[in-house]
């Protein structure tokens, strides 16, 4: 596929990413660290922090401080669909702008039907990412944890 019209931000690709990692990081161990994180990663440590934090506020993540504090999942991988994690981490799915009507200038909003399609479209992408859970993601743990964690 080629020119998809949807690009998530940075923000929430690593954001789905740090629960990646945090999904195969085994529960018995102690919690990851954000710099073990960003380093396997290939994130920036600061931007990372950001997200970590934006994930705390969601109640997806747990941080913990002190010597051995770190991160790690608030609740089971398979209770954090993709779909809810793009929509609370992206800040603006209009695709276009007569989706905000406090912005929209589009002389001919009123009776276009390009809106409604998009609407429909970006609807359409939010339910697949509905389907899937963050277990999903991490169906492979052995594969990624070689890549990752080892």
């Amino acid at each position: 596929m080629t020119g998809a019209c949807v690009r998530l931000t940075r923000h929430t690709d690593n954001a789905l990413r740090a629960l990646i990692y945090l999904a195969i990081h085994r529960e018995d161990e102690s919690p990851a660290r954000i710099t073990d994180i960003a380093r396997r990663m290939g994130m920036s440590e600061e931007h990372l922090s950001k997200v970590i934090a934006r994930l705390a506020t969601l109640g997806l993540v747990d941080t913990l401080r002190g010597r051995v504090g770190g991160v790690r999942l608030a609740r089971p991988a398979d209770r954090i669909t993709v779909g809810a994690v793009v929509r609370a981490t992206e800040d603006n799915l209009a695709l276009v702008e007569c989706f905000d009507p406090s912005t929209n200038q589009c002389p001919i909003a009123p009776a276009c039907a390009l809106a409604p399609a998009l609407d429909e479209a970006l609807q359409a992408f939010l339910g697949v990412l509905d389907r899937y859970t963050l277990a999903d993601l991490v169906a492979r743990p052995r594969a990624l944890s070689r890549l990752l964690i080892a």
